[in-house]
């Protein structure tokens, strides 16, 4: 039965999920708080990486990230706050970097951003996009004995899962990356991995679903919802009131704001990444993580961006110059010829994703709400995993069987 259904959220998961709705027959309207045209579906690293398969969640992060709270220029920076939220999310988060969660995260993340890779290649291929796709893998470069070290034990995950990766000294980074000079005492080379540009998708998506007849409700916040018998009966913004079959919340770091209007505490953190962009022609040609600093450069249609750093720090779109000067600094000591300029730093962007305590997405209907389906919570994987989040949802409101198990995804999880 073809439904009219809502889709709270236009970033990649929200578009993604009014494509393959649309695909399946049903009637689809996006209200989105903002222009659609920034944010965490903008400013990303474009990485589409099924090699990122140990959960933000591990062991030892909590640790880093106590020790890290006094450095705003850290990898990862948790801005201390007495709010209840935050303290019940720090609470989980502590609970969930454990062992245990790495041996359940790793197949969940893994089968996910495979099918989300391939998925992009389907549209791609499909509706005859231009976005920029290449899989030319990704590298981990590491500059310790240490580093190394990890990165490998994690490869060695990677390959028992069936992801190809190659272990390569600093003379095979020569080769890989003639016109550039590295500083490393080697790398993994995952093979499996694939970039694009961003923006060019999330615009010739738009642009298809607009064409589509796809509705586009931009600048308009949800204020309130009215709830009865478990089912959501009407939603009421800012400019009107919508009804519908179903909703979709795929807001992003806001999602858990709206989610308590159905009585649903969904614990989500905004985990604020900053960009830089530089048109010039600096001679990278494959993406690559800097391992110990977590700084991702992406040669992408046109540029090179630098992103980084993962700031647990409330919901604000505020620039701040330490973080954009440690991905600069990040750069320069991998890249010794590479010096990002101060106009190049001073366009640098932000954008908010939405990370859950076990850094794992919510996908799937709560027991709360029977025509509310979830997908939301996707940390740093939300590019990767935002073609098959739509695919997934889709199947839900469609009934149809999922792609993917469900289970370590559940909304009512507990932590």
């Amino acid at each position: 039965m073809n439904k009219k259904v809502i889709v709270i959220g236009g970033g990649i998961i929200g578009l993604c999920t009014a494509y393959y709705l649309h695909k399946a027959g049903h009637q689809v309207t996006i209200i989105d708080k903002s222009t659609m045209d920034f944010g965490a579906s903008y400013v990303n690293a474009g990485y589409l990486s099924p090699s990122h398969i140990i959960p933000i969640a591990a062991p030892g992060v909590m640790k880093k990230g106590l020790k890290w709270m006094f450095d705003s220029s850290s990898p990862l920076f948790i801005k201390p706050r007495f709010n209840l939220n935050f303290l019940r999310w720090s609470l989980a988060f502590n609970n969930s970097c454990s062992q245990k969660n790495v041996y359940r995260g790793v197949p969940a993340i893994k089968d996910i951003a495979v099918l989300g890779r391939d998925l992009y290649s389907e549209i791609k291929n499909e509706e005859k996009f231009k976005f920029q796709l290449e899989q030319k893998g990704l590298l981990m470069i590491c500059q310790t004995d240490k580093m190394l070290e990890e990165e490998t034990g994690v490869a060695e995950i990677a390959k028992k899962e069936g992801l190809p990766i190659q272990e390569l000294t600093p003379n095979d980074l020569k080769e890989l990356e003639p016109n550039v000079s590295i500083n490393a005492k080697g790398a993994i080379l995952y093979k499996c991995d694939a970039h694009t540009t961003p923006g060019m998708f999330m615009e010739e998506m738009k642009t298809y679903l607009q064409n589509a007849g796809v509705v586009f409700r931009k600048n308009e916040t949800v204020k309130d919802i009215k709830f009865k018998n478990d089912t959501i009966i009407s939603l009421k913004t800012t400019n009107t009131t919508y009804s519908a079959d179903e909703f979709v919340l795929a807001a992003g770091s806001w999602s858990h704001l709206l989610s308590k209007k159905i009585g649903l505490k969904l614990l989500l953190e905004a985990g604020k990444g900053y960009r830089i962009n530089s048109e010039r022609k600096l001679g990278i040609k494959y993406p690559a993580i800097l391992a110990e600093a977590k700084v991702a450069i992406t040669p992408m249609h046109g540029f090179t961006r630098f992103a980084g750093t993962m700031e647990i720090a409330g919901i604000n779109h505020n620039v701040n110059p330490i973080r954009i000067e440690a991905i600069a600094n990040a750069t320069k000591r991998y890249y010794p010829e590479i010096t990002l300029t101060p106009e190049e730093k001073k366009t640098a962007a932000s954008g908010l994703r939405p990370v859950s305590p076990d850094g794992l997405p919510y996908i799937g209907k709560s027991q709360k709400c029977n025509n509310l389906t979830i997908a939301t919570g996707h940390a740093m994987m939300g590019w990767s995993m935002g073609t098959a989040t739509g695919k997934l949802v889709s199947e839900i409101i469609s009934d149809k069987k999922t792609s993917l198990s469900l289970d370590a995804y559940h909304p009512d999880r507990k932590f």
